[in-house]
């Protein structure tokens, strides 16, 4: 018989990739220019950078539904909000100070969300967004608003230690709830390397212990990414209790823009998890069909125009006036996500 013809890849798993590698380009060319922003002093506070885990965030957020799950992001998040569908100018106005972002101002960089659309604000208290999201997901079973929801949320390897990752996932076990929780196995808490944070050979081993689904996968794969946490997040979504999901991967700059990481051996940065996720994202999506080298440098092109906007107009934007600030909820301004 003659050779079949490649086929086309499926529609919806075709269209599903675009969106999430596009996130994942967006997040890149946007967090580049706000550790330029940084460096040149126009930006307060820390700048926390995603890459090298743009792969493994996108494909959660991406996976999930904006208004209708919760996704609690950490500081490595940007693919992951970017893909759930944060506004641009939400991140810009943020870490720019403008009155008109989520925060009015107050805060800076990673603590703002939209609660009310299911984003929540990030929490710097490591592991404390296990139980929130727990909590949530437990009010919404009460009030009989929990079919086909799901709650999701980021940790690092160093959260996993905490009594709230602990506390939080238990209780979500025993109450066989659609929690996913994603682990982002970056080898180093801070600078505090695995094998002085936990004894088993793997936190994949742990899931067992919890009662809750766990999951492997290549941090640096974005097509295995996209299979594997998309489907724990499907799995959660049709009833399958709590999914825990641990991806290996190199974070590839310091712990913030503020740190060399300098103490992430040569050996390692120049092994398979120092690889760079977008790299391998880009020929997986040419070599699967998904997108041409054409239309990604396009979309590379398009994106950055978009984020270069995004900037310049949260730059000439107003900052916020203690003296005329009420410090209360803002009732006057619907566009913000805060009540009276």
């Amino acid at each position: 018989m003659p050779d079949q013809p490649d086929l086309p890849p499926p529609a919806t798993e075709r269209e599903h990739a675009r969106k999430v590698y596009r996130a994942m380009l967006e997040a890149r060319q946007l967090e580049t220019k706000l550790a330029s922003l940084y460096k040149a002093g126009k930006i307060v506070g820390g700048v926390y950078l995603g890459k090298g885990q743009e792969a493994v965030s996108a494909s959660l957020g991406g996976s999930l539904k904006w208004k209708h799950d919760v996704f609690a992001p950490l500081i490595r998040d940007q693919g992951g909000r970017t893909a759930f569908g944060e506004d641009l100018l939400d991140c810009a106005r943020t870490y720019l100070g403008s009155v008109e972002g989520p925060m009015r101002g107050r805060d800076g960089n990673i603590h703002r969300g939209r609660p009310a659309e299911g984003l929540l604000a990030m929490i710097s208290h490591l592991g404390a967004a296990v139980p929130v999201v727990t909590g949530m997901l437990l009010a919404r079973r009460l009030k009989g608003e929990l079919d086909g929801v799901v709650g999701a949320t980021c940790i690092g390897d160093g959260g996993t230690s905490t009594g709230a990752f602990h506390e939080g996932l238990n209780a979500a076990a025993v109450e066989k709830l659609p929690l996913v929780v994603v682990v982002a196995n970056n080898q180093f808490a801070y600078s505090t390397p695995n094998d002085r944070q936990f004894a088993c050979e793997d936190l994949y081993d742990r899931a067992k212990g919890y009662g809750v689904a766990g999951h492997r996968v290549d941090g640096t794969d974005f097509l295995a990414c996209l299979r594997v946490i998309g489907g724990a997040v499907a799995s959660a979504r049709a009833g399958g209790g709590p999914q825990m999901v641990v991806a290996n991967l190199l974070r590839l700059s310091g712990h913030g823009e503020h740190d060399d990481g300098s103490y992430v051996p040569d050996t390692l940065r120049a092994g398979h998890l120092g690889q760079d996720c977008m790299d391998v994202a880009r020929q997986q999506m040419v070599d699967s069909g998904y997108a041409t080298a054409e239309e990604i440098e396009g979309w590379r092109s398009e994106l950055e125009d978009r984020v270069q906007r995004a900037l310049a107009k949260a730059q000439q934007e107003t900052k916020p006036d203690p003296w005329h600030e009420t410090w209360q909820a803002c009732s006057q301004n619907p566009a913000l996500p805060f009540e009276a």
